[in-house]
């Protein structure tokens, strides 16, 4: 029987670790490799850093940010954020990252997601996609990019299949209708994607309590993302575990 990962999800900006709703109103949250080493001794199984405002900006992401980080850190950690090629991956596995997710870069050429995986390893390449109810209100979910400022109208179970198919080794879904609003994870689009795909699903966007990981990983995710609930001391690691553990999921202690 395979554990469920409890994994804190830290967006960095300018060097701080930041949290809005849907993406936006960003408020500081604290410095990066501090809660990092935090979440790490609490029993955090693997980090989440996001550099959200590189690909807006334009720019590769903050590698001494990563190397800071994963200077105190010993569980996996997954970067993204301004990856482009192949090689900025590169960069990013060199500083400390043991996987990279990619997002806007590989709507804009899926062909990305190939190359990261043909060059570093499937296990390394992590598809980060950002899905949001279908503006018009039609049924299924749409993909956004551009930390959640455009949407693509390409269908989000397909782009899901297609990433997989060229070599994702994982998929972190966020649901952007559900980001930093407190009120659960997108269960319907967490279980559509789960099952449309072969490769592990981390399920993000919307939690505020160890309940709604529960209800995550009933819905079919093998991991919960989760971060607000833990920056703010509103829970810690071992809550959610005690949660999940109750509930009959296993877990790693």
């Amino acid at each position: 029987m395979v554990t469920v990962r409890v994994i804190p999800c830290l967006d960095v900006r300018d060097g701080r670790v930041v949290k809005g709703v849907k993406f936006q109103g960003l408020r500081d949250a604290g410095d990066p490799a501090g809660l990092a080493w935090n979440y790490e001794a609490q029993g955090a199984d693997e980090l989440v850093l996001l550099d959200v405002s590189a690909t807006p900006e334009g720019r590769g992401h903050a590698v001494r940010t990563v190397a800071a980080v994963r200077a105190g850190l010993g569980i996996p950690m997954t970067v993204g954020g301004g990856v482009r090629v192949a090689a900025d991956a590169g960069a990013l596995l060199e500083a400390g990252a043991d996987k990279v997710s990619v997002n806007t870069a590989a709507v804009e050429r899926p062909a990305l997601i190939s190359e990261i995986a043909e060059r570093f390893g499937s296990q390394c390449a992590v598809l980060a996609l950002d899905a949001a109810r279908r503006a018009d209100g039609g049924p299924g979910w749409e993909v956004v990019v551009l930390s959640g400022t455009s949407r693509t109208g390409m269908d989000a179970i397909g782009w899901a299949r297609e990433a997989a198919g060229r070599g994702a080794g994982e998929i972190l879904l966020t649901s952007w209708d559900r980001d930093g609003t407190g009120t659960g994870y997108d269960l319907d689009l967490v279980a559509a994607i789960s099952r449309a795909v072969r490769v592990p699903v981390i399920a993000s966007g919307g939690a505020s309590g160890p309940g709604h990981l529960l209800a995550a990983v009933r819905a079919g995710a093998d991991a919960v993302l989760a971060a607000s609930i833990f920056h703010y001391g509103r829970y810690a690691i071992a809550d959610v575990k005690d949660t999940l553990e109750a509930g009959g999921v296993r877990v790693r202690r």
